[in-house]
């Protein structure tokens, strides 16, 4: 068997600790690390925690330190390379170094620049075997959005959508509840939590008056929740602005006015035409450390989002039925012909009885 082969069911024990970080470590990477004893045993485990706190590196050596186990000789495996940095917390590589470990298997170098081979090369450095692109892909995927975040200063942007066979998410005259089943719902409330923020228009909030909060699913924190008004038309008075969890507005009036919450913040981001400024928005909501934007919207916001060229990825629930007039996806401009049409293609097919749920990238 080969060095790769041999490492693999320890990379894929890696990953599944790190997917327990999911809703829990924004604006850091979901990172797992699982530490093995020359006999091939797992004396140690761990992913990392909330911002400020320990990462997973340091997690899976208190664990063998609890086990009574002992870490020199060991290997590591870790889904992203250790930290060569001074954060909020020591850099991992010191940790790994002082432990005596003699080998560190990574998934895939850190995107951050702060890293980007470094901590690899510091291992190195300290006589300690390092190999690294093992798993990558799925690496990358669970840390999507932190890539996204790193390496062209936007979130990773998920478009979510239910609607029936014919393309409606309401009729026509805005009902909506319910188009797709419980487990679909319960489905999407699984992805707001992968997401560090929920967007919607204000449109969806006079019609539906939404909370945009995580409830179908456990999680350990609340995304932030986004609004974009740009007349700020938002009554006080809506579900969005309650607690728990903060909420942030971004509008394009000259003046705008507070809303009368503590948890509510108000940021201007004009576009020329009057509208609130997508691209301005995605900036500083990277600046805010928000590594996905979940979006729900109605269908004049999604149309501006996919025809600015804004979604990376549209998460589609289609429910066994016909509904004819009624509300689209996207209310998209014209095209002169099919030729023109936007492709995208599909990552992932699902069912989620009596629906599906459709995954697709540009």
């Amino acid at each position: 068997m080969n060095t790769a082969e041999y490492d693999l069911p320890f990379m894929r024990q890696a990953l599944a600790v790190a997917e327990q970080a999911i809703g829990l470590t924004d604006p850091n990477p979901r990172v797992g690390c699982v530490l093995v004893d020359a006999s091939d045993r797992v004396i140690g485990q761990g992913h990392t925690q909330p911002a400020g706190q320990a990462h997973a590196e340091v997690m899976a050596l208190r664990d063998a330190a609890a086990r009574g186990a002992d870490v020199r000789g060991a290997t590591a495996y870790v889904t992203l390379e250790p930290c060569s940095h001074h954060g909020r917390t020591p850099p991992c590589c010191d940790a790994l170094i002082q432990a005596g470990v003699a080998r560190v298997v990574a998934a895939v170098e850190d995107p951050n620049p702060l890293v980007a081979g470094q901590g690899l090369a510091r291992l190195q450095a300290a006589g300690i075997q390092v190999a690294s692109n093992l798993l990558a892909d799925e690496s990358r995927e669970l840390n999507i959005g932190f890539f996204a975040r790193m390496q062209r200063g936007q979130p990773f942007v998920r478009l979510k959508a239910a609607v029936s066979l014919d393309g409606r998410t309401a009729l026509a005259d805005g009902r909506s509840q319910w188009i797709t089943g419980p487990d679909a719902r319960r489905d999407g409330h699984a992805w707001r939590k992968r997401a560090g923020a929920v967007l919607t228009g204000v449109g969806t909030l006079l019609a539906d008056d939404p909370r945009l909060d995580v409830r179908l699913v456990e999680t350990p924190r609340q995304p932030l929740r986004v609004l974009l008004d740009s007349t700020l038309r938002a009554p006080a008075s809506a579900r969005l602005f309650a607690p728990p969890g903060d909420v942030l507005v971004y509008t394009a009036a000259e003046s705008p006015a507070a809303i009368p919450a503590s948890n509510v913040e108000i940021q201007r981001m004009a576009a020329p035409d009057g509208r609130v400024d997508l691209h301005a928005v995605l900036d500083d909501l990277a600046r805010r450390g928000i590594n996905e934007l979940h979006v729900e919207a109605g269908a004049a916001l999604s149309a501006a989002f996919l025809e600015a060229g804004l979604v990376d990825e549209l998460l589609v629930y289609m429910a066994p039925m016909l509904i004819g007039p009624g509300k689209p996806l996207a209310e998209l401009a014209a095209l002169p012909g099919l030729d023109a049409a936007r492709r995208w293609r599909f990552v992932d097919i699902a069912p989620l009885e009596p629906d599906i749920r459709l995954r697709l990238r540009p």
